[in-house]
This record gives C-alpha cells, structure tokens and sequence, in this order.
C-alpha cells in the first residue's frame, strides 16, 4: 500500500483505479467488506484501488467541540489498511479550501482529474461539497456523462443491525468488549510509544508502561484486562486504566498505563498495541494513595482470573 499526502503525490496508471471514500474509524468488518469486494472489482477490471480518507475528519473540523472520540488515531488507521488488498490511500487535508470546494468541483477535481476513477463504492448517505450540497444521485448523474460506475456499499449486518463504527463506540461506553470485538473482528486495541512516567506504580509494586494517548477523549475509559504485543516475543496479559489519573494528577492528560504480568524489561521507546479483552470497573478517585494501591492489587487479580478462564488467540 502506498500512501499518497494530497492530489500531487498520486500516480496512477492512465487507465485510473477503482475507489471508495470514507472515514474507516476502526477499519471495522463492514469496512473490511467494502474493500474486499472492491479489491476484488480492481482486479476483475485490472485496475488499482484507492481508498480516500480525510484528515481531519470532516466532523471533526465543523464541530471539534462534539466530534466522537476516535476509535483509531491516523497512524492505527494507517496500519490497519495496510493489511488490506489496497494499492493506494489518497489523504486529503480537510481545510477551508476544501470544505468550500463545490460538489461539481471535488467530483471533477478529485474524481476525474487526479483518479481518472472508472468506479466508485460510496454510501448512499454521503455527502460532500460545499453545504454538502452533493449526495449519492450527484455521483451517479456524473458517472453517467463522465463514464465511472457508482455502487452502493452493501451493508454488513451483525444480528441484524448495521455494523457502524458509531454502534462499536456505544459498545465500548458500556464495557461490552465482546461486542466490539465481534463488529470489529479482533479486540479493540490502542497503540504508542512507551515513555516515562511518575514511578508511581513502582512506587505501589506494580510498574507500569505508559502511553499518553494525545487525544481528548478516548472511546474506552476505565480499568481493563488486557493483552499487550511489541514488548517481547510473546503476547503479555497484564491490567490497564486509561484515564486521567484522578487520585494523583485530576489533569486533563489522557494516559494508557499498562501493568504486565510475569514481565520484567525496559520497554522505553518501544512502540506497543493494547489489546482490550475485559472492563473490569470504571477509573475512580480514591481517598489516598493506599486506597489506590489496595485496589490496584484487587484489579490484578481479576484481570489474572480472566485470563486463567479465557483462552487469548
């Protein structure tokens, strides 16, 4: 997969490719759908395939302040797609420009002049264009005079309800990692780089890796069984809280500190994912540093006793 920062660093045979757009929070099983089948188009018509992303998201830019926690930060989409049988991802900057930009001009600009697209996979609820003037009848009035195919996304059902990245974040909020796993097809998981931290943990006899999440909001907070890989040449079980530390810091710094089980080493600038298997109760303030450690230790023990009955792949 390569990836392409704006409309100039694209170079795409004179045929042109097939494509889809969207957000892909999550790279769920319904987004994994959409570029399988698609994939499958581009090589039946042998085509590339291009996925367009947005960044930021275009929620994110006309409402910052309301804009859903994300379920993957770019660098995690990124990886995710990486794993798909995909050619390109175009990134196009959401600004001003093209916020502004009218439908007619994104669908010549981006469509026909920079993908030469022959056939576009799009939802029928997106919306694009200045005033988001330009819907899925737009698309395909211009296919037919610019000669490119539009088709709907089929939707993936799970127990009947359309997977969404919107149903893995409320399924998150409720602690209910078994679901999200199932729409996601592998557990939720959150990925960084290890730094240091307060030695708190050391201090209390559970050291922890800490990972400042850079974000506002995260769509899981709390205390959790978990699994980590990067560490070492296997995969670790160990208990995690993501939150902002109330007991000790009541700052607005969203951290992910990770104790392992059975682990000793220096993960220091090591880049890691996080595996979340079970939420074991939400973060809370504790009346001292005592209180927390005690807690701590009985976090462990059901994080160990979740794992001693679960079997992790």
């Amino acid at each position: 997969m390569r990836l392409a920062r704006g409309i100039r660093h694209i170079d795409l045979p004179p045929g042109g490719c097939v494509a889809t757009i969207g957000n892909f929070d999550g790279v769920h099983i319904g987004h994994r759908a959409v570029i399988e089948n698609l994939a499958a188009e581009g090589r039946r018509l042998g085509l590339p395939v291009v996925v367009v992303l947005f960044e930021p998201q275009p929620r994110e830019f006309f409402e910052p302040a309301t804009a859903p926690a994300r379920l993957m930060n770019l660098r995690e989409k990124l990886i995710a797609l990486a794993q798909l049988p995909l050619d390109w991802v175009l990134l196009l900057r959401f600004d001003h420009a093209l916020a502004n930009m009218s439908a007619e001009g994104f669908i010549q600009r981006i469509l026909i002049d920079t993908l030469r697209v022959k056939r576009l996979v799009i939802g029928d609820d997106f919306r694009f264009g200045r005033g988001r003037t330009g819907d899925f009848s737009a698309l395909v009035r211009a296919g037919v005079e610019a000669g490119f195919a539009v088709e709907d996304t089929e939707s993936v059902l799970l127990d009947g309800v359309r997977v969404s990245s919107t149903w893995i974040r409320e399924a998150l909020a409720a602690g209910d990692m078994a679901r999200a796993e199932r729409l996601l097809g592998r557990p939720y998981a959150l990925c960084g780089r290890v730094g240091p931290g307060a030695m708190l943990g050391r201090q209390l006899g559970f050291p922890t890796a800490n990972i400042r999440l850079d974000r506002k909001n995260s769509p899981v907070r709390g205390v959790f069984a978990v699994t980590m890989t990067g560490a070492a040449d296997r995969t670790l079980t160990g208990v995690a809280n993501v939150g902002v530390r109330p007991t000790v810091d009541r700052g607005p710094t969203l951290l992910l500190e990770t104790h392992l089980f059975d682990f000793a080493g220096d993960l220091y600038g090591r880049r890691v994912y996080v595996r979340f298997h079970h939420k074991l109760r939400d973060e809370r303030r504790f009346a001292d540093v005592r209180a927390l450690a005690e807690q701590i230790a009985r976090d462990a023990e059901g994080a160990r006793a979740y794992f001693a009955t679960h079997t992790i792949r």
